[in-house]
């Protein structure tokens, strides 16, 4: 599309090129005066290549919006996923430990580390 725009472009400029030297030389080569229907017709024909031409440049200026804001609202979902899984890490470890604790409230953690037993108060 690049390449599409750019050659639309150069056709533009190259246009309006020959024709200032068309008009120029229009005298020399022809031994007529230049009329204005000539002028008119080559200038309308400028004006639809320099139409045609803004029309493909705004096409491919829409196009890179529209693949940026794709790829922006990818990076926001990629993000947000991330938050989720750092949060779902961050609240989901006490959840696993409470689902962990026996019957009698010890993690099966407390009960490896020591092997004396922990010290109960009789009333």
């Amino acid at each position: 599309m690049n390449k599409t725009n750019s050659i639309f472009q150069l056709l533009v400029a190259l246009f309006f090129g020959v024709a200032l030297v068309y008009f120029l030389t229009y005298e020399r080569m022809w031994d007529q005066p230049l009329t204005t229907d000539h002028v008119v017709i080559w200038l309308t024909v400028g004006l639809v290549l320099f139409v045609l031409s803004w029309g493909v440049s705004n096409l491919y200026v829409n196009k890179l919006h529209k693949s940026a804001q794709k790829v922006e609202m990818e990076k926001k979902e990629l993000k947000a996923m991330i938050f989720d899984l750092e949060r779902e890490l961050k609240v989901g470890k006490p959840e696993v430990r409470r689902a962990e604790r026996n019957v009698e409230g010890i993690t099966p953690e407390e009960k490896d580390t020591s092997s004396i037993k922990p010290r109960e108060n009789f009333k």
